[in-house]
């Protein structure tokens, strides 16, 4: 084992040096033109990729070398487990990829940290962490698909797609990196074997490989709506590509807002509707919609936006850390360190970390803050109640300034944002009809007494299971509030397409969404009301399941299974559906087709 560890170390040696010589002068470089520590997930994205496609590209390279069939036969026949023997291949590449991959990045960190100015906080030393992690789970994927039978090959980068759909960060995301490298590793254990083309043996190997096929093959059926809607884009009508259908969601989100209030007006009985409908033409309307979806959480690898903001008065450049949550300052002329400044004049460190929005403003969870140049402080200007998360950035809206939160619109007196500093209290507070997640916008006009409101539902509601509609409220002077008018707004799509992910595998979906939530964090804009499935769509969802199980005990006779393993695959048709019958057939071989194929080729070889 350590001989053959080793000759791989020995095989790879150069290339590797190379590789991560290159790496650590293009991080130098990158160094130097910019700050690589405070760049967005976007960036860290297309640095992973490519971390994942050179660990792909070497796992292919390496086995695709060893499974030529002498060679493989030569490689098994030694005296050691093909357990053992995998892990030591696998081995000297992990302790390559590290050196190629993590060292680099590593020395990069270090360097920020101990020889420069710039925030290098102890989040970064996850970077190098991360990037060995994927890189290990682009060979194992590239090693799979190689190993694998061609039937299921492609299916080795499922282990892939966990992290990319995960919502969890920092520890949380390299949890979910590290199961899937443990979950990739299982994979390519279980095909490593004599005979690549068998189905693979004993329960553990079956399970290893048959979740991973019936996840990828759920996700391929749930990807198929994209060709369906290409075609519905080719036959030009498309709710999206063209003019959208009457009284819909898409109609409503691209409405001016002055027109949605009067399509909201006009079924109402109230007596001054007919009043404010002619005032919706003439009078300016403002509209609010949550966007404040990924604000910064304490030990992100990546930032959801940048995290820095330039004072070109003062020229000094102000980074958040997240670890003593704090903002610190760097001259932009000489880059030596200036203060550093944090919550209120006491500068105190931020129980919700800030994120720049633009102008002066900085806006947390908990609020936003205001930076006064002249004094270098940030002041708390909107301050939102206990439980309450911001989900949108304040906006003008006449004499007032407009806020939403995941619970609540809150107005604010606008000559109250002075050169005082002081917070403002809010004049009035509307509760919200429906989660964060279920809001689309949020349109305000003003009226002699109050704003009258409108507030569009359905988020998701166009190629997904929600319900769109549209409420108007009257919010007077005295912060009283009076529904005015509802109309529920008509479905874009037809049903289903819109539960197309539900009704292909409803269990598949759960663990599909708890894979994806797994060691994440709730966020706001991602609460939704629960789906209401119509009962056509809970009707074809539950035959699925009772046609996929006689096709999976059809299946099952003809592949030659047999006791428990034909009882597991029978429930799993049964509780799975259309992905597990899929999946069955993709493990395991056809016997009888495979045994026509041998006798048809016996008088030949004769």
């Amino acid at each position: 084992m350590r001989d053959l560890f080793l000759a791989e170390l020995v095989r790879f040696r150069a290339w590797a040096a190379l590789a991560g010589l290159l790496h650590l002068l293009a991080l130098a470089f990158l160094a130097r033109m910019l700050d690589p520590l405070q760049q967005t997930v976007l960036v860290y994205g297309g640095v992973a990729a490519v971390h994942v496609l050179l660990g792909l590209l070497l796992g292919a390279y390496q086995w695709g070398g060893y499974r030529r069939p002498a060679t493989w036969l030569q490689l098994l026949h030694r005296p050691l487990p093909p357990a053992r023997i995998a892990l030591s291949l696998g081995a000297s590449v992990a302790a390559l990829l590290a050196c190629v991959v993590a060292l680099p990045l590593l020395v990069m960190v270090l360097g920020q940290e101990l020889l420069s100015q710039r925030v290098a906080d102890l989040r970064h030393f996850g970077l190098p962490v991360a990037a060995w992690l994927l890189a290990m789970l682009g060979y194992l994927a590239g090693a799979f698909l190689v190993l694998a039978p061609r039937r299921m090959a492609v299916f080795g980068l499922v282990p892939l797609l966990l992290p990319l759909a995960s919502h969890a960060s920092g520890v949380g995301a390299l949890a979910i990196q590290a199961l899937s490298l443990a979950l990739a590793a299982g994979m390519l254990w279980a095909v490593f074997k004599p005979d690549l083309s068998a189905s693979p043996r004993g329960a553990l190997a079956e399970v290893l490989v048959a979740a991973p096929v019936q996840l990828g093959v759920y996700t391929l059926l749930v990807s198929a709506t994209l060709a369906v809607q290409l075609g519905w884009m080719l036959v030009g009508s498309h709710p999206l590509n063209g003019p959208p259908p009457a009284g819909g969601y898409v109609e409503a989100s691209r409405a001016e807002g002055g027109e949605l209030l009067r399509a909201g007006l006009a079924g109402s009985a109230h007596p001054n509707a007919a009043l404010w409908r002619e005032q919706a033409l003439l009078s300016p309307v403002v509209t609010l919609a949550p966007s404040l979806r990924d604000l910064p959480t304490r030990g992100q690898l990546a930032n959801p936006a940048p995290l820095q903001f330039d004072d070109p008065d003062a020229r000094v450049r102000w980074t958040l850390s997240h670890d003593d949550a704090l903002l610190h300052g760097l001259g932009l002329a000489d880059g030596q360190p200036v203060a550093t400044l944090g919550a209120g004049e006491a500068g105190q460190a931020f129980d919700a970390l800030p994120l720049p929005v633009g102008g002066p403003w900085l806006a947390s969870a908990r609020g936003v803050y205001e930076y006064q140049s002249a004094r270098q402080r940030l002041h708390l200007r909107i301050a939102l109640p206990e439980g309450e998360t911001l989900v949108s950035v304040p906006e003008r809206a006449g004499e007032m300034h407009a806020a939403l939160s995941d619970r609540a619109l809150y107005l604010y007196d606008a000559q109250a944002f002075g050169d005082d500093y002081a917070r403002v209290p809010p004049l009035h507070r509307l509760p919200l009809p429906a989660p964060a997640g279920d809001i689309g916008r949020v349109d305000l006009m003003a009226l002699l007494d109050g704003q009258l409101v409108s507030v569009t539902t359905g988020r998701g509601s166009i190629d997904g299971p929600g319900d769109a509609a549209q409420t108007v409220l009257w919010l007077d002077g005295e912060g009283r509030v009076t529904p005015v008018a509802k109309r529920h707004l008509s479905a874009d799509f037809p049903d289903v397409l819109r539960h197309w992910e539900w009704w292909m595998s409803p269990a598949w979906q759960a663990a599909r969404r708890g894979l994806a939530w797994a060691f994440a964090e709730p966020v706001a804009m991602d609460v939704r009301s629960p789906p209401q499935r119509p009962y056509a769509i809970q009707a074809l969802a539950a035959g699925m399941l009772l046609l996929s199980l006689p096709g999976g005990l059809w299946l099952c006779r003809r592949q030659g299974l047999r006791g428990r393993r034909r009882l597991a695959w029978l429930l799993a048709c049964a509780t799975l559906g259309l992905p597990a019958l899929l999946a069955l057939r993709l493990v395991h071989p056809d016997r009888e087709r495979a045994a026509a194929v041998l006798a048809s080729e016996q008088p030949a070889s004769a």
